[in-house]
């Protein structure tokens, strides 16, 4: 693993952590936007190391831009079924297609993006990583997830659990219940969670992950 990598890695699982909880611990609501703001740039970062200026690259970035409007237009559209949304299964495509920095990325921004319609608040910073965390892990991951559609679907359901385990944090952290608490009181909507990754990756992993693979031969992405 090369430097860049590496840092990328330390960037996306150490030093953004620490600033969404460290900011929450300090500032509580006051600084909830530029908590959230910090997390957007250090979310960009990581993919901007990486990122090779190409041609090819830039077409990474156009296909990584359709994908999180996907997966906005998806949460918008499924807004009236609470916690049933395809944005996990549009982030686990997008890092198992293009890797864990460009998955970190695509759930990132698609929680900030997509809480311009469901309210921005001091939850924005935590769902941003909970989400980036799984793009990441599924680039982490992908070779196993693109041979085997039980064990993506199995890792979309995990997800749902992971989802649940870090947004919690804020709510420990804020309400002032402890974490076992949070996370027991949400286990109906954390298997909502589970359930929802399952159906939208069973009806989008294949024809959205062939419609990519077939654009990354075209263009040698």
């Amino acid at each position: 693993m090369n430097r860049r990598k590496v840092l990328s890695r330390v960037l996306l699982c150490a030093v953004l952590p620490a600033c969404v909880v460290g900011g929450t611990l300090l500032f509580r609501e006051q600084a909830a936007v530029w908590v959230t703001l910090c997390a957007a740039v250090l979310s960009v970062l990581p993919f901007f190391l990486t990122f090779e200026r190409k041609e090819k690259s830039t077409r990474t970035l156009l296909l990584l831009a359709a994908l999180t409007a996907l997966s906005v237009a998806g949460r918008v559209l499924f807004g009236m079924l609470p916690f049933f949304k395809p944005v996990t299964a549009f982030v686990i495509i997008a890092g198992v297609a293009f890797g864990g920095e460009a998955g970190f990325l695509t759930g990132s921004l698609s929680a900030v993006l997509s809480n311009f319609y469901f309210g921005q608040g001091p939850w924005t910073p935590f769902q941003m990583l909970a989400w980036g965390i799984i793009g990441l892990l599924a680039g982490v991951f992908a070779k196993g997830l693109k041979k085997s559609r039980l064990l993506l679907y199995g890792f979309g359901a995990l997800s749902g659990v992971l989802f649940s385990l870090l947004v919690d944090v804020w709510t420990a952290l804020w309400t002032g219940i402890s974490y076992v608490a949070a996370l027991l009181s949400a286990l109906p909507v954390t298997a909502v969670y589970a359930v929802s990754n399952v159906v939208f990756l069973l009806v989008l992993a294949r024809p959205v992950g062939e419609m990519l693979e077939r654009v990354k031969t075209k263009y040698g992405l």
